[in-house]
């Protein structure tokens, strides 16, 4: 997977993909991520990007011109599946949109700033609008690193246990059940005794019911779909 981030602050987004399971899936060779500073397309001498909205209003808003030169500069190298903006208004991200993103192969993130892009950015190259939540950014970066790592950690060869994302909450619109690890007994607060059964079956069916009431008690709405 290729990974095309276009951002107006590169240097934020860095450190995520220097460090961790992104920077292992990077050396593995499994994705390649790429930052784009957009100032790098401007037309003039002051690098601008952004400039005052038509009708007046409070707020700048990101120009067309560099935007549409970085994606075009990009889709002479290759073919994207999606370009992607991150924008409040987007469509919310979930365990379903990462899984499905997961398994494109190029893909462009394009890091919303100030009052947002000119809309005919949205309607001439975007693919799909995403947003992290909702509450507002000072920028899209966060949001990029934040989808980023949700993707990449699904990619297989990236976990060293490859089974390890499909037991994740959210997937099949569970929260996971209660983890423990050794030791068994911590001033007498003790491990269920169906875990350290070795009854892999029952274990199996005590892990389904406690997903099951966790996501009752706490998540409620992802047993309505």
């Amino acid at each position: 997977m290729r990974l095309d981030i276009i951002t107006v602050l590169p240097e934020l987004l860095q450190s995520p993909f220097e460090a961790s399971i992104l920077k292992r899936a990077i050396d593995k060779g499994l994705v390649s991520v790429h930052f784009h500073n957009l100032r790098d397309y401007a037309s003039n001498n002051y690098k601008q990007i952004d400039d005052y909205q038509f009708g007046g209003g409070a707020g700048m808003v990101m120009m067309i011109e560099p935007i549409d030169k970085c994606i075009g500069e990009l889709k002479k190298e290759r073919n994207y599946d999606e370009v992607i903006y991150l924008t409040p208004d987007g469509d919310t991200f979930n365990q379903g949109i990462a899984n499905e993103l997961s398994l494109k192969s190029n893909i462009i993130l394009l890091c919303g700033h100030y009052k947002g892009v000119d809309q005919r950015v949205r309607d001439q190259f975007v693919t799909r609008e995403i947003s992290v939540g909702d509450f507002v950014l000072s920028g899209g970066e966060l949001a990029a690193a934040v989808i980023s790592d949700a993707i990449i950690r699904l990619i297989p060869g990236v976990l060293n246990n490859e089974t390890s994302a499909l037991t994740d909450s959210f997937q099949d619109n569970l929260l996971a059940p209660p983890v423990y690890t050794r030791p068994a007994d911590y001033k007498g607060w003790k491990v269920p005794e169906i875990l350290l059964s070795g009854n892999t079956p029952k274990i199996d069916e005590w892990r389904e019911a406690e997903a099951l009431r966790r996501t009752e008690e706490r998540r409620p709405d992802l047993l309505e779909d």
